[in-house]
């Protein structure tokens, strides 16, 4: 299986899927599943992120927020641009 691809400290915020949108599609969903279910934000970010909030908290804490707003925009909005590009591939 493939590694997962590096997670970026903020997440795209256009109107527009991005290629960075594509290559963490299975992050928004397991970031939504997370939510949904009330996880900590710190556990999320330990296990979906691949970030210490111990060590580096303010940036573990601007990186799930940016990635979890994202991952909303996704799912409400991008999904149609996501499943035309040919998602998953």
């Amino acid at each position: 299986m493939p590694a997962e691809p590096k997670i970026a400290e903020l997440a795209p915020c256009v109107d527009e899927l991005t290629s960075y949108d594509k290559e963490h599609a299975v992050a928004y969903m397991r970031l939504l599943d997370a939510d949904a279910a009330n996880a900590d934000w710190r556990e999320i970010a330990r296990i979906v992120l691949g970030l210490d909030p111990t060590i580096e908290p303010e940036r573990a804490r601007r990186t799930f927020e940016s990635h979890l707003t994202r991952a909303k925009w996704l799912a409400g909005k991008g999904y149609r641009d996501l499943l035309r590009s040919g998602w998953p591939k």
